[in-house]
C-alpha cells in the first residue's frame, strides 16, 4: 500500500502517523523510537525545566535516529515565556515545530525565515484557519474524544475532521479517539492525510517515564473511565477518573474559580499520578481510546501491527 500523502511528503516520514506532545512524556526515548519506526516522533519543549536540558534532549534524539522529528510547544503551559525555549530548536535546526493550548503568532514571529515546518493543533474549524493565514503547513485537528487539552465546543473527530478538510488548503491531520489501524484508515477516509496519537504512545515500551501504574490503568480502563476537568476555566482537559478528578468537578461545581482548583489541577499534581503512580494522589491525562489498548508493545511492534492491519483494510475495500 502506498502511504505517501502530503504529510508524510512534508515532514518526510514513512508513514502519516505522529506522536503527540505529551507533557512531561515526550522525551527523546519516545521520539527517537517513533521516528525510527517511520513516523515523527516528538520531544514536550515545556516541560523542561530550562534551554539547556532541551539541548540536550534534542541531542539525544539525533543520536538515536538518523529521521526527522519534533518539537512541540504547549504555549500556555505554566504560564512560562517560550522564547528561550523555541531560540534552541532554531538552533539545533529541528525539523518540525508543534504549537498546542494557546496562541500561536508570536512563534510564527520567531520562526520567520526559518527553515523549519509548522503544525498547530486545533479543535475549531476557525481555529484551523487563523492557523493557515499564520502560515502553518498543516493543522493538526482534535476531536472532543482526545485527552489533555480539548476544545471549549463538545465535537467528536468523525464530524470535526470532514469540517476542517472543506475549510483549508492545507494538510490535515487528524486526532482524538485514534489508536489503531481502524482509526488511521477512518481519518484517511475523512480527508486527514495523516494522524496524532497522544495516548496510545504512552501505554509503550519506549515510554520510559510514565509509571507501569498509568499504563496499567490505560490498558485495564474502557472508554467510560475518563472524565473532563477544568471547563469552567475555559480550559477543558480529558483525563482518566479518579479521586482526584472526582474532587475538581465538585470544586468546579461549587464555582471556586481558578484559586481554589489550583492546587488540584497543577503540574505537581500531573507528576504525582503519572511519575509516581499516586493513583488517588494525583490526575492523568487520557483519551477516549483507552477503550482500545489491551497491551504495551514497542513502538515497532505498534506500527508494524497498525501497518500491517491498515492494509487488511485496504483490501478488504478493494473486494
Amino acid at each position: 500500500m502506498n502511504w505517501e500523502t502530503r504529510v508524510s511528503t512534508l515532514l518526510g516520514i514513512k508513514y502519516p502517523i505522529i506522536q503527540g506532545g505529551l507533557a512531561y512524556l515526550a522525551y527523546s526515548e519516545l521520539a527517537a523510537a517513533v521516528s525510527n519506526a517511520g513516523g515523527l516522533g516528538q520531544i514536550t519543549a515545556m516541560s523542561l525545566h530550562s534551554p539547556e536540558e532541551l539541548r540536550n534532549e534534542i541531542k539525544k534524539v539525533k543520536e538515536l535516529t538518523n529521521n526527522p522529528f519534533g518539537v512541540n510547544y504547549a504555549i500556555g503551559q505554566h504560564g512560562r515565556p517560550f522564547s528561550d525555549m523555541l531560540e534552541v530548536a532554531i538552533e539545533e535546526e529541528v525539523p518540525v515545530i508543534t504549537m498546542t493550548g494557546g496562541n500561536p503568532a508570536p512563534i510564527f514571529d520567531q520562526l520567520k525565515g526559518v527553515n523549519t515546518k509548522k503544525l498547530v493543533l486545533v479543535a475549531a474549524r476557525r481555529q484551523a484557519q487563523k492557523a493557515e493565514e499564520l502560515g502553518a503547513d498543516a493543522v493538526m485537528v482534535v476531536g472532543q474524544e482526545g485527552g489533555g487539552h480539548l476544545g471549549r465546543q463538545d465535537i467528536g473527530t468523525m464530524v470535526l475532521i470532514p469540517q476542517v478538510v472543506d475549510a483549508v488548503s492545507i494538510p490535515v491531520i487528524a486526532s482524538g479517539g485514534i489508536g489503531d489501524a481502524r482509526g488511521l484508515m477512518a481519518a484517511l477516509s475523512l480527508g486527514a492525510e495523516g494522524i496524532e496519537m497522544g495516548t496510545r504512545f504512552i501505554a509503550t515500551k519506549e515510554c520510559v517515564h510514565a509509571h507501569q501504574g498509568y499504563k496499567d490503568a490505560l490498558i485495564k480502563g474502557t472508554e467510560n473511565d475518563t472524565v473532563v476537568i477544568k471547563r469552567s476555566l475555559g480550559a477543558p482537559g480529558r483525563a482518566i477518573s479518579n479521586e482526584w478528578t472526582s474532587k475538581i468537578l465538585q470544586l468546579e461545581e461549587e464555582n471556586t474559580g481558578y484559586d481554589g482548583l489550583k492546587e488540584y489541577i497543577s503540574g505537581q499534581a500531573n507528576i504525582n499520578y503519572i511519575y509516581d503512580g499516586k493513583v488517588d494522589g494525583g490526575f492523568a491525562w487520557a483519551g477516549q481510546v483507552m477503550g482500545l489498548i489491551k497491551d504495551e508493545p514497542t513502538v515497532a511492534e505498534l506500527f508494524e501491527r497498525m501497518i500491517t492491519e491498515a492494509e487488511q483494510i485496504r483490501n478488504r475495500w478493494s473486494k
